[in-house]
């Protein structure tokens, strides 16, 4: 078939369902004529609703993206950013083992040639400090027995003086001095009996003469003798002794001293040592980090799967990721994220559930899911988890947002389902069979309570109701309103001047110091129009006053709100009546937004 032949059916069946979309509209746009036609039960323009009684169901709507229940996260283990060389294709059924991401190594093989360098000088200087260690070691040893040998032959020394040397020079002086006298008595007798003799010329002069000179030196003996000893006694034994005695001291403090330096020399060697150790097994374990790293450039598969992208997985949903697609040649980080491999066919929907909706869900809810990639299909499932607190990332981009990850779990029958694929998940809050319902913007609160006003003979009668869940379009009655009766669209807000509660101040009632409610408006032809109830509901932060729209406003913005209320003029007043919700919302951030001054808020 050729490529217009394939082209015609393709544009008669879109040109098939434009034509039946533009019936239903139609039949639609009757519709709603036909219902509001019905609830205007007066001959005005004045836009009311006739309470209704039937089926009712209250939902959450959220935006979700499908992701599988169990799965094995691929993350970069590479440190730093890294480029990707090669990625497998999205999609590929992989087996266990399979190479599915390699990254560039080429930066880590160069820090491996240069760490194995620097593993071998540190080696070097290892080996070094070792044998350092053992001369320092057996220098030390030496040092100390040569300085503990000097310290013994000191107190030898002191010993042998003490005991030997100088007893025995005290008894060589000694000697000395019993000889002198011993030869000086001889010389004396002898002199005696050589001047007898020579009396009788029985010796000659010279003879007598050399007996006296023998004396006179025998005298000067002695003398000499007994200097030597004095000497010995008082100077010679008392200098030695003191220098003995010295050296023995001396030589005590070197072997101190040495044992002291030997034992610095071999501590400081150790520390060496042990220093170039660390450094050693630091840069190999360096090394070995650096293979490791080298080795998770190649990441494999660590069980069977399907390979689905992170960057798609995450690109759907309520968050919205700047990221690039996955792809070769991209810059990835350290722990980023980089392939899911479903280890199950069971599915879930994560949601961000807005806080507006705390209130409503709660986990267990049943929960209908419509995926954008398969709309023929419907898929059910509940509530398993809603996180406690707020998404970090959605408040950082948007401070006045608040969501809440909710994961819902899919039933068994999922099968078609792609991690990644953009759904609707409708979370069912109540479903009534038969319920009283009339729409949100009827609803007012005066004084804090729910009021709406009931036509009556032309004029607007307030009455208080018991209210429910709303559905961001219809509310449930629970008392109060009988299936029937007409109520008004357009209530009015001057009626809830008397004490207004926070969320009225801020919905823009009139001033609170008025004690009297304004009468009802009469209903005329200039009254606006009824609103579209078919339409979507409003985005988040522009939803109509009513129940579900609590304000939160502090004492401070309570009292600014009622202060800026009190100055306005009827026309701005009325002006304010007739906003939009849109219009009537930001006009109170404008309003709430401005600084006090002395005047008017």
């Amino acid at each position: 078939m050729s490529k217009n032949n394939r082209i015609i059916p393709l544009v008669g069946n879109r040109l098939l369902v434009m034509i039946i979309a533009v019936f239903v509209v139609i039949g639609v746009g009757i519709a709603r004529s036909k219902v509001f036609q019905a609830n205007d039960t007066t001959s005005t323009n004045h836009p009311t609703f006739v309470v209704q009684r039937g089926p009712l169901l209250i939902s959450v709507i959220e935006s979700g993206t499908i992701k599988a229940r169990e799965q094995v996260i691929i993350k970069s283990e590479v440190e730093g950013q890294t480029s990707i060389l090669s990625l497998v294709a999205e999609g590929t059924r992989v087996k266990e083992g399979d190479v599915l991401v390699e990254l560039d190594a080429s930066r880590l093989l160069d820090e491996k040639i240069d760490q194995q360098i620097r593993v071998q000088n540190a080696e070097a200087a290892f080996v070094g400090a070792r044998e350092n260690m053992a001369v320092v070691e057996n220098q030390a040893e030496s040092d100390v027995d040569k300085a503990e040998l000097a310290y013994e032959f000191s107190k030898e020394d002191l010993k042998k003086y003490i005991e030997g040397e100088y007893p025995n020079k005290l008894k060589e002086a000694e000697s000395s001095l019993t000889l002198a006298n011993e030869e000086l008595a001889r010389a004396e007798e002898k002199l005696d009996w050589s001047k007898k003799l020579f009396k009788e010329k029985y010796i000659s002069q010279t003879e007598l003469q050399a007996d006296e000179l023998t004396f006179k030196r025998k005298g000067l003996d002695l003398e000499l003798a007994k200097n030597n000893l004095d000497l010995l006694k008082n100077y010679t034994h008392k200098r030695n002794l003191a220098q003995l005695e010295s050296d023995v001291k001396q030589a005590e403090m070197a072997l101190e001293r040495t044992r002291r330096k030997a034992s610095a020399d071999v501590v400081q060697a150790r520390a060496n040592l042990e220093a170039k150790k660390a450094e050693f097994e630091r840069q190999k374990d360096k090394l070995k980090k650096i293979e490791e790293q080298i080795g998770k450039t190649k990441i494999y598969a660590p069980t069977d799967g399907l390979v689905i992208y992170a960057t798609s997985a995450q690109s759907g949903g309520f968050r919205r990721h700047s990221t690039e697609p996955l792809q070769e040649g991209q810059e990835v980080r350290e722990r980023q994220e980089l392939i899911y491999l479903p280890t199950t066919t069971s599915s879930m929907v994560e949601v961000a559930l807005h806080e507006a909706s705390l209130d409503k869900v709660h986990v267990g809810l049943p929960v209908k899911v419509t995926v954008d990639a398969l709309p023929e299909k419907t898929f059910f499932g509940r509530v398993a988890t809603i996180a406690p607190l707020p998404d970090p990332q959605s408040a950082w981009m948007n401070p006045d947002l608040k969501v809440y990850d909710t994961d819902i779990y899919l039933d068994n029958n999922s099968n078609g389902l792609r991690t990644g694929m953009s759904c609707k998940a409708e979370i069912i809050i109540e479903q009534h069979q038969e319920a009283t319902y009339v729409p949100v913007q009827a609803v007012l609160r005066v004084g804090g309570e729910p009021t709406v006003y009931v036509v009556n003979g032309g004029a607007l009668k307030p009455r208080k109701v018991e209210i429910g869940f709303d559905n961001d379009r219809m509310v449930r009655i629970i008392s109060g309103l009988e299936p029937g009766e007409v109520v008004s669209l357009t209530p009015p807000l001057e009626a809830a001047a008397i004490a207004p509660t926070t969320e009225e101040i801020i919905d823009g009632i009139g001033p609170i110091q008025k004690q009297v409610p304004t009468p009802p408006a009469p209903i005329t032809k200039e009254t606006p129009t009824p609103p579209d109830l078919t339409t979507e509901r409003p985005e988040r932060g522009g939803r109509p006053p009513g129940p579900g729209n609590p304000g939160n406003l502090t004492p401070e913005q309570q009292e600014r709100a009622r202060r800026f209320f009190q100055d306005l003029s009827p026309e701005e007043r009325e002006k304010l009546r007739k906003m939009s919700p849109e219009e009537r919302r930001k006009f109170r951030e404008q309003m709430m937004s401005r600084q006090p001054s002395s005047g008017v808020d």
